[in-house]
């Protein structure tokens, strides 16, 4: 005869189960919004705009996107952690927020891998060394051996951005030499590139294809694995010979750990949706933005991956933003 606690255990977790499967069966039934940790107009805000209306339509339901910037998306994250986890509050995540931050803060007041799940992916972006066209400079062989004798300096969009982490990352695995001037946001430093006032920049596909594509500024290498189609003649740098200088900066979407697993797969579904949408699609190959449509599980092991990836580096070069 079963044990009469194993019963009740059983029936508990049935109970649970069919409530968490009625709500999701309901939802949603009201509108839903969409936290981004940064200002209006940048990449981020964009995306979620853009791909937040397509959820809207599939859901039946509006997708507010509430903008709430400060502390590397710190206080954005902070706001959806303490949120009801009735999958009606979204965060907008990146390689910042659900793998750096950790190790860039001592004193977080909550633990993404612990805190939030992760909902699905929406693209990876591929990153640049460019410098100016009329820089001596041949190709990144040439800027790897130029830099022995005088390093340059390199500008990215903010210290610890995936581009900052990115170059430094490139620098350990190529011999690379050179010192990084953190700017705020991509537009600035490649407009400081194009006035002289910076050797080189790091750039993202958003920011960066509209001046590699029209050749205002010549592009060395792309740290994907493969070469971008906005950008067939940019050679990787595992083309040359650097097999394991791999980075993007990539997007995607996370909610509160306690989500119900049945909530949380009308929400990847909804986004794997938005993300196909014919104009997410077109902006996408427009700037060379690479998108997959994996599942919470695959997007959770992905992130798993990157954890294990960038942690150890961010620790190892001593860069923290709360000490």
């Amino acid at each position: 005869m079963p044990d009469r606690r194993g019963v009740l255990a059983g029936l508990g977790a049935a109970a649970l189960a069919g409530a968490a499967g009625a709500r999701a069966q309901g939802f949603p039934d009201r509108p839903l919004r969409w936290i981004v940790g940064y200002p209006p107009g940048g990449a981020s805000d964009t995306f979620a705009r853009l791909i937040g209306s397509h959820i809207g339509t599939r859901l039946g339901q509006n997708v507010v996107v509430e903008n709430r910037p400060g502390g590397g998306a710190v206080v954005a994250t902070e706001a959806v952690v303490r949120s009801a986890p009735d999958g009606y509050t979204l965060l907008h995540v990146d390689n910042g927020i659900l793998v750096y931050n950790p190790a860039l803060y001592s004193r977080l007041s909550y633990d993404p891998d612990r805190d939030l799940q992760g909902v699905g992916f929406i693209g990876r972006f591929p990153l640049f060394i460019v410098v100016r066209p009329d820089d001596p400079v041949r190709d990144f062989a040439d800027f790897v051996a130029r830099s022995k004798a005088k390093a340059p300096n390199y500008g990215s969009p903010a210290v610890a951005s995936p581009h900052h982490l990115a170059m430094e990352m490139v620098k350990r695995r190529t011999g690379l030499e050179a010192t990084h001037v953190p700017y705020r946001g991509g537009p600035a430093a490649m407009q400081d590139l194009l006035a002289g006032n910076v050797d080189s920049v790091v750039i993202d596909c958003a920011t960066g294809i509209p001046f590699i594509a029209s050749g205002r500024v010549k592009t060395l290498c792309v740290f994907s694995e493969a070469r971008s189609p906005r950008a067939p003649d940019v050679p990787t740098l595992r083309e040359l010979g650097h097999a394991n200088a791999v980075a993007y900066g990539w997007q995607g979407m996370s909610v509160p750990a306690a989500v119900p697993a049945p909530v949380v797969a009308r929400l990847s579904e909804a986004l794997k949706a938005g993300t196909a949408a014919d104009d997410v699609q077109d902006r996408f190959r427009q700037l060379g933005i690479e998108a997959a449509p994996w599942s919470p599980a695959e997007f959770q092991d992905f992130v798993r991956r990157e954890n294990a990836e960038w942690r150890p580096l961010i620790r190892d070069l001593g860069i923290r933003l709360d000490s």
